[in-house]
């Protein structure tokens, strides 16, 4: 939502890091970014963390070329 609430597109996407408090909701999280980014997904770390803010489950973090 922020990407393209920012003027960017999905498909400007180059890196993503996924942080999930629970790895056990690894195959939802990745069928749902598979949904989001289709054929053209960017490179991608996933990683397991004790705690999100505000009780999160997961939080992707973007790095998107533009220009």
């Amino acid at each position: 939502a922020q990407v393209e609430a920012n003027g960017a597109m999905l498909d400007q996407v180059v890196k993503t890091t996924v942080f999930l408090t629970d790895m056990g909701n690894f195959a939802a999280m990745n069928e749902i970014y598979c949904e989001a980014f289709g054929d053209s997904r960017p490179a991608r770390s996933c990683v397991a963390v004790a705690a999100l803010p505000l009780g999160a489950i997961f939080e992707v973090e973007a790095i998107v070329h533009v220009g």
